[in-house]
């Protein structure tokens, strides 16, 4: 194993934090350290001696600093080639050291979009020496060691304290492959600030923190997950999430955010079998509960109220994967943790992205998410009969659940509480009759309950077999050439039908 004695260090950073034992082992170890600005007197505050870089390129920091250690004094003591005569030589014309050690931490661009900060702040945290530092040093690995973020300071050190300051290629590699990981992440987020308006026609989209899954959709694919998970949730209890309990997770997430009033979900593989509102959290989960007790089971429940003890004990008996809710009262948690495997997830925060993607054929597919929640207001009454104050209120509640079903998809609603749905049917009469008979099997009346499709109806069918269960109102998008027939029939049936315009797929 060859070693390469690291003599000079550049050092720029923006956040100084664990900075201080890296400065003080190299200080140790003789090696000559050059800096600038803020990094410059962090270093000598520690009694440190430092050079700065202006006397190195005999040039200030100019442009407000803009312009640091962009100089070919910097750039050639980086890049030149120890082991080519020419480059040592034009080195040596041209009075330019070798440095060996490149570590510098990038202005938060990232952190200072996401604060809300003007246009100006956000430019100026657009780093230009720091990435071309880092990529030089990353492309000159074969003598330089770069350190190109704050989070790799731990590591770093680990490896100088190991060989006196001195360095393996293969550690330099490594250091490498993880600063072009830190500068291509960089360059895209700057890109998707610059392209919101998206009139350059390229994907580009990263995530740097990777979760390995047990494994993927099945024991023998693998599996992971790529971004920032304990953001959003705090993992209270229970075993590690699978790459189907974060698909489960998302889509109960993605639907309760369509509520307001206290409500309880409980999914399985995506679909809800259970949606309620309730006064209380336990009553909502009675109710959601209702619905389908067969299928909650080793379901995944989320609720948009803290769980308290009643509504804990009420739940405890049921077998379930996940239980997801924005707060559990210490007597909640005492009840749910008694069963160590089962996941418990605090959401801190909502649903931020406003995009979804995924590979499809040889590429990637992408789409907005579907944000738009139906309203009073988008409801337009087509029946000579209008629908009842609480008949809407129930239409708005089934457009929810329908929107969060896989298509084809009918959903049957009364009183706050989903009665049962068709899901993922090739047909929309199919679809129907599943949930018509799932909801009798639980005994449940549709006397008086209301019906959501996802999209619009081609012909009267599905209506004539809801009027026949005395279902008394439909929400729909309406747009089918053959639309009068289902407005005639309802209009003949004393059924009440509203479009909004909006089909909500789910495929």
């Amino acid at each position: 194993m060859s070693l390469s004695k690291i003599k000079s260090a550049l050092i720029s950073v923006y956040y100084k934090d664990n900075l201080e034992p890296i400065v003080k082992l190299l200080h140790e170890n003789g090696v000559q350290i050059f800096s600038t600005g803020g990094t410059q007197k962090f270093i000598e505050d520690l009694g440190v001696e430092v050079t700065p870089v202006e006397d190195l390129t005999s040039y200030p920091s100019i442009f407000g600093g803009r312009v640091k250690t962009l100089h070919p004094k910097v750039f050639g003591g980086i890049l030149h080639r120890r082991e080519l005569s020419d480059d040592v030589e034009q080195a040596k014309e041209f009075e330019i050291p070798s440095i060996d050690l490149v570590i510098v931490d990038l202005y938060p661009f990232e952190e200072t979009v996401a604060s809300g900060a003007g246009e100006q702040d956000i430019i100026e945290k657009i780093d230009i020496g720091g990435i071309s530092l880092i990529r030089a040093a990353a492309k000159n690995f074969k003598d330089v060691l770069i350190v190109s973020s704050r989070e790799q300071y731990t590591d770093v050190e680990e490896v100088l304290k190991a060989n006196g300051c001195a360095t393996t290629l293969a550690d330099r590699k490594k250091f490498a492959a993880k600063a072009f990981d830190i500068s291509s992440h960089y360059d895209s987020a700057i890109f998707n600030y610059f392209n919101a308006e998206e009139e350059v026609p390229s994907f580009k989209q990263s995530y740097r923190e990777k979760k390995t899954l047990r494994y993927g959709e099945n024991p023998h694919q693998r599996g992971a997950f790529y971004g920032d998970l304990s953001a959003m949730l705090e993992q209270l209890n229970g075993k590690e999430l699978s790459y189907n309990n974060l698909v489960d997770v998302d889509a109960a997430v993605s639907l309760m955010e369509e509520f307001d009033d206290t409500a309880f979900a409980i999914l399985k593989h995506t679909n809800a079998c259970g949606v309620a509102t309730g006064s209380s959290v336990k009553e909502a989960y009675q109710r959601a509960f209702a619905a389908d007790t067969v299928s909650a089971f080793g379901g995944v429940l989320i609720t948009n109220k803290p769980v308290d003890k009643a509504a804990a004990e009420e739940m405890h008996s049921l077998f379930f994967e996940i239980l997801i809710a924005p707060d559990f009262t210490g007597e909640a948690l005492e009840v749910l943790t008694q069963k160590k495997n089962r996941i418990l997830l605090k959401q801190t925060q909502k649903l931020k992205t406003t995009k979804q993607f995924k590979t499809l054929l040889n590429g990637i597919v992408e789409q907005d998410r579907d944000l738009k929640t139906d309203q009073m207001e988008d409801l337009k009454s087509v029946t000579k009969k209008a629908p009842t104050a609480e008949e809407k209120e129930s239409l708005l509640f089934a457009s929810k659940v329908c929107k969060h079903t896989k298509s084809n998809t009918i959903v049957l609603v009364k009183d706050g509480q989903l009665l049962a749905s068709g899901v993922g049917q090739t047909s929309r009469v199919d679809a129907l009759k599943q949930a018509i008979e799932k909801a009798k099997s639980f005994n449940f009346t549709l006397d008086g309950a209301v019906m959501a499709s996802d999209a619009f109806f081609p012909f009267p069918d599905c209506v004539e077999i809801a009027s026949g269960e005395g279902i008394s109102a439909v929400i729909q998008p309406g747009g089918s050439i053959k639309d009068q027939d289902s407005i005639d029939f309802c209009d003949n049936n004393d059924m009440a039908m509203v479009f909004t315009g909006v089909r909500h797929f789910k495929h």
